[in-house]
C-alpha cells in the first residue's frame, strides 16, 4: 500500500485520538512516525503504531499525563515523564533546552519515566531547527548482550546530531549494528533472512535467519565499541536522570512491565563559539572534502550522514509512501477494533 504523508498522517492521528490521546499529542506522535517513513527508516514509522495502541490499551503508556519539571538549575533540567506518551516528553524537554540554550549558550534536558519516542533525528532535528546544535539520546530495553556476553543487558540506546542550517549532516545511529525494529520490519516484510552482523540466537551465535533473530539478541556495533557506547547512553539517560536501567525496562513489544525510558537533550548554541554563518561554511567545507573521496570498488560515490534520508524523503514525498503488506496489516486490524476508516489508494 502507497499513500500520501499527509492520508497517513491523518489516519494514524484518528487511530491515536480514539485511543483518548489529546489532539495536539496525536498529531504529534502521528508525524513523528510519518517523518521517519518519509525518511525511509521504516523501522520506527507506522510499524509502530499498533504497539503503541496496545501499550496504551493495558496502561504501559498513559496518555493523559503530560509530566513535570522536577529540578531546573542553570542550563541543566531534570524531567519526570510520568510514562506519559515518549513523543509528549520528548518534546517538552526539547522547548525546555531550546529556551535554556538561549540563556546559557548550552542546555541539557533528562527525562526519566518515559517512553518511546519514536527516531532519536525527529528530536535533534527539532533543535537544530532552532538554531542550535541538538544531540538527542536514549536508552531502551534490554535487547542486547554486552561483549562477551550471551544475557541482554543494553538496548539499542541511539545517538542522534543534528545541526543548524542547511542540510549537511545528520546522524541518527543504534548503538547496536541495527535496531530490533529493523529485524521486525524484515519479518513483517516477508524476508527469511536479514544481513549477516545483525543479530545472534539465544545462545550469543551470530544468525541470519530472521525468526531466531526476533527471538535471540541484537549485535552491539563494532563488538567491544558498541558496548561501549550503549553504556555511556545509558549513563547519560537512566544513571544521571535516576531512572529505570538495563534489565529494569519494559519495551514497545514488551508488554510485560513499563518501558520506562530515559532520555537526554542537548541544544549547543554555535554563535558562542563562532558566527552561525563561519559554522555553515566551514561545515559545508567538510562534507564536501569528505566526499570528494574515491569511492570504494561496488559504490558509486561517498555518502555522509543523512544524505540516504534526505533522498528517500524527496523520493517519497513526490511519489508516496510504500508500506509492507506486514505492516499495513496491522495498521488496517487495529483500525477496525477501533472504528477508523481504512484510507484507500485513491485517497
Amino acid at each position: 500500500m502507497t499513500l500520501s504523508a499527509e492520508v497517513l498522517t491523518a489516519f494514524a492521528r484518528q487511530i491515536l485520538e480514539r485511543m483518548q490521546v489529546p489532539p495536539e499529542t496525536a498529531e504529534l506522535v502521528a508525524v513523528s512516525l510519518v517523518e521517519a517513513n518519509l525518511r525511509g527508516v521504516d523501522s520506527h514509522g507506522l510499524q509502530l503504531l499498533p504497539y503503541y495502541v496496545e501499550q496504551i490499551r493495558i496502561g504501559n503508556i498513559r496518555p493523559a499525563f503530560h509530566g513535570q519539571v522536577l529540578s531546573e538549575n542553570g542550563a541543566c533540567l531534570l524531567f519526570d515523564g510520568e510514562r506519559g506518551v515518549g513523543q509528549a516528553v520528548a518534546a517538552a524537554c526539547c522547548d525546555h533546552a531550546i529556551r535554556l540554550c538561549a540563556e546559557h549558550g548550552m542546555a541539557m534536558a533528562v527525562a526519566r519515566e518515559s517512553n518511546h519516542f519514536g527516531a532519536a533525528a525527529f528530536w535533534s532535528q527539532r533543535v537544530a531547527a532552532a538554531g542550535y546544535i541538538g544531540v538527542a539520546l536514549c536508552n531502551a530495553s534490554a535487547l542486547v548482550a554486552p561483549w562477551q556476553g550471551k544475557q541482554a543487558r543494553f538496548g539499542t540506546n541511539p545517538i542522534s546530531m543534528a545541526l543548524p542550517g542547511p542540510k549537511t549532516w545528520l546522524l541518527d545511529m543504534a548503538t547496536t549494528t541495527v535496531a530490533m525494529n529493523k529485524v521486525i520490519n524484515a519479518s513483517l516484510s516477508g524476508r527469511a533472512e536479514i544481513p549477516a552482523g545483525w543479530a545472534m540466537d539465544a545462545e550469543g551465535t551470530p544468525t541470519t535467519d530472521t525468526a531466531t533473530a526476533i527471538k535471540g539478541l541484537l549485535m552491539p556495533l563494532g563488538g567491544y565499541k558498541g558496548s561501549g557506547l550503549a553504556m555511556m547512553v545509558e549513563i547519560l539517560c537512566a544513571v544521571l536522570s535516576g531512572g529505570a536501567m538495563s534489565t529494569e525496562l519494559g519495551g514497545v513489544y514488551n508488554t510485560t512491565k513499563p518501558m520506562r525510558t530515559s532520555q537526554t537533550f542537548l541544544a549547543i548554541d554555535v554563535n558562542r563559539f563562532l558566527p552561525r554563518e563561519s559554522f555553515v561554511e566551514r561545515m559545508e567545507w567538510l562534507v564536501a572534502a569528505v566526499k570528494s573521496a574515491a569511492p570504494a570498488i561496488g559504490f558509486g560515490e561517498v555518502l555522509v550522514a543523512g544524505e540516504p534520508e534526505w533522498r528517500a524523503e524527496e523520493e517519497r514525498r513526490r511519489n508516496g509512501i510504500p508500506l509492507s503488506a506486514g505492516a499495513w496489516k496491522g495498521l488496517v486490524e487495529v483500525a477496525g477494533t477501533l472504528g477508523v476508516p481504512v484510507p484507500t489508494a485513491s485517497s
